[in-house]
């Protein structure tokens, strides 16, 4: 039997298999109004094409907690009711082909305020949408992006306040998995690295004051969301930095806190906190560092990262490299990448009645 295809069981949530769609900005919600950061007809169909596809689980794009917690004005959140609403229509569809709908919590911390990808991603000015940015330290990211301010410790408490009330909302929306946005040079792995928190206070400095904010944010949703739900953390395993920067060991260090806090799967990235780094990339290039966690640590983990073929991701589970895959680009390019898997592996996977021909 094919690995790939087996359910997986956190907690009291079953995933119907191990082929799990990467969160991915689609940068395409109104930037302003009654409807901004919520999904519409794009996300539905996006979401609704990989469920329909075979996938077990989707996290939905990195979903922000207040309006300045997007990397873009474009970007999705979950700061109000309206946007519940809105989640709800992709969550029931989700839910009702056999896929897991979950979503990623985040704030961009001082990589907030750009345009979109295609429109060159450069920081965006006050006639833009645009908004000031905040960050552990006032240490912009590269020199095209904007000074950000240095949050206080009563601004920290709020923005963890948040992150709870986001979850409280992500649970109204449906969602059966919260997953927290700790990577790629986002605001708490801003926290987590000495390359980009130069505090003095008790927020910086030593390894446990640069996580006090991470796990202020664990304990504040894990307070609200329910034990018998499951709860991810998506981490950038190294900066890639040759040093004064978070490492492999730190991840390690970090994933079994985490475990020990609530968390129940890491997701495993790297990098994005440090512009100009040399990145070996490659097939399957950041799966060594989930392999690394999940052999040190008792805390299960997920793998991505030019993940593209059947064979591949078949071995990385079978090797005990990781507990799933996460899928990005690839499921752009195939949202029906499971089930074109399915059948190279000789493995089931759930069909729509509709599409039961193509079988």
């Amino acid at each position: 039997m094919s690995t790939l295809f087996e359910p997986y069981t956190l907690r009291a949530l079953t995933i119907p298999n191990r082929v799990w769609m990467a969160p991915m900005c689609q940068y395409s919600a109104a930037p302003d109004g009654p409807e901004a950061g919520a999904p519409n007809d794009w996300h539905f169909a996006h979401y609704a094409a990989r469920a329909t596809g075979g996938v077990g689980l989707i996290v939905a794009e990195a979903t922000a907690v207040s309006p300045e917690g997007r990397i873009s004005p474009y970007d999705l959140g979950i700061w109000n009711d309206t946007q519940v609403e809105a989640f709800r229509r992709i969550t029931r569809f989700l839910a009702a082909h056999g896929t897991v709908p979950a979503v990623q919590l985040a704030h961009a911390g001082r990589k907030a305020a750009t345009d979109r990808p295609w429109k060159g991603g450069a920081p965006l000015g006050p006639d833009d949408h645009a908004w000031r940015p905040v960050a552990p330290s006032a240490v912009a990211f590269d020199e095209r992006h904007q000074v950000p301010d240095e949050l206080s410790t009563e601004q920290i408490r709020e923005i963890v306040g948040q992150f709870r009330a986001a979850a409280r909302r992500a649970l109204a929306a449906g969602f059966e998995i919260a997953e927290i946005h700790g990577a790629h040079g986002y605001l708490i792995n801003e926290f987590l690295s000495p390359h980009s928190n130069h505090r003095t206070d008790a927020y910086g400095g030593s390894y446990e004051n640069r996580t006090r904010f991470a796990f202020e944010v664990v304990d504040a949703v894990r307070e609200v969301w329910p034990d018998d739900k499951p709860l991810f953390f998506r981490v950038s395993a190294t900066d890639w930095l040759d040093a004064d920067g978070w490492t492999p060991d730190d991840t390690v260090r970090l994933a079994a806190d985490l475990h020990a806090r609530g968390i129940d799967l890491l997701d495993v990235s790297t990098g994005g906190n440090a512009p100009g780094v040399r990145i070996p990339t490659g097939p399957g290039y950041q799966v060594p560092f989930a392999a690394r966690v999940r052999q040190e640590t008792s805390m299960p983990v997920a793998a991505v990262g030019l993940i593209t073929d059947a064979e591949q991701a078949e071995k990385i589970l079978a090797n005990g490299e990781a507990d799933a895959v996460l899928l990005g680009r690839e499921l752009l390019r195939n949202p029906s990448w499971a089930r074109q898997a399915a059948r190279e592996l000789d493995a089931r996977v759930r069909v729509p009645d509709q599409y039961h021909r193509s079988v």
